[in-house]
């Protein structure tokens, strides 16, 4: 695992299940057998190697007669699933009041569809495992969460043009991916725009980055490079985000000018 945090939770499960298999007198491999997975499965679980599927626990809490406990263990196991920086970043956008991002290469975690994101991370190099693609796609879309907090955080996202037109996944997944940015243009809370590739004055050409107001009246900045996201606490530099965001979305296409934008060109989507 790659953080101590999940680690923990992984090894406290493991012994878990472990001690309540062997109270009922089953070997792993006649536990496996009765939930449906292999015995090297139950072993890379209980040595906490590998993270237990919500499958595996409801089945393992059934068979166990374990009344509810191993079951209940399934939202910190979720949690744990997700890498360290994603879980991170989750807890700031949790406790954002406000949360505006620029995104140059690519459509904006938050706005992704699943297919898209998918074929984004398919992408990577050095390749990931599918295993590790759907964890990693399952931790972008519960992140998608923030968009239904109430209070209702005010959510602002520009998007370059190049992202609207570069067909990630294929034809079909972009299309998808831009009809999603439609209904998302609906809600009140959400204001994305465009940025046209043909604009001559652009504060955000040092790369993608968000600006995020925080419940306490603290604001962070947080950015993404080729091997490392940052996160950005000194006001000085928070400063510097903060004014370059703003520049940008006077820069950009109004959010009404850029609803009819992504329309024309999901109409070319043919």
């Amino acid at each position: 695992m790659e953080d101590e945090e999940a680690t923990a939770v992984l090894r406290t499960v493991g012994r878990q299940i472990k001690m309540w298999r062997e109270a009922a007198g089953l070997k792993q491999a006649e536990f496996g057998s009765a939930i449906g997975y292999g015995e090297e499965m139950v072993s890379s679980v209980e040595r906490a190697r590998r993270i237990p599927k919500p499958d595996f626990l409801d089945k393992a809490d059934e068979v166990l007669n374990a009344g509810g406990k191993l079951a209940a263990m399934k939202e910190d196991v979720e949690q744990a699933r997700y890498p360290k920086k994603v879980r991170d970043l989750t807890r700031l956008e949790d406790d954002a009041v406000e949360l505006g991002a620029y995104a140059g290469l690519h459509i904006h975690g938050l706005l992704q569809t699943p297919e898209y994101a998918h074929a984004l991370y398919a992408m990577r190099r050095p390749a990931y495992t599918e295993e590790e693609i759907e964890r990693l796609v399952a931790a972008r879309m519960a992140r998608k969460a923030v968009f239904d907090k109430v209070p209702r955080p005010l959510l602002t996202f520009v998007q370059e043009e190049a992202t609207l037109r570069r067909p990630i996944g294929g034809r079909m997944v972009l299309r998808h991916q831009l009809e999603h940015l439609l209904e998302v243009t609906e809600l009140r809370h959400v204001s994305i725009q465009v940025m046209p590739t043909d604009r001559e004055d652009h504060a955000g050409l040092m790369g993608p980055f968000r600006v995020l107001k925080l419940r306490d009246g603290k604001t962070l900045g947080h950015s993404a490079g080729q091997l490392h996201d940052q996160v950005v606490s000194d006001p000085k530099q928070v400063q510097i985000l903060d004014m370059r965001y703003g520049m940008i979305r006077a820069q950009a296409l109004s959010p009404r000018e850029s609803r009819a934008f992504i329309e024309k060109v999901l109409g070319e989507q043919t």
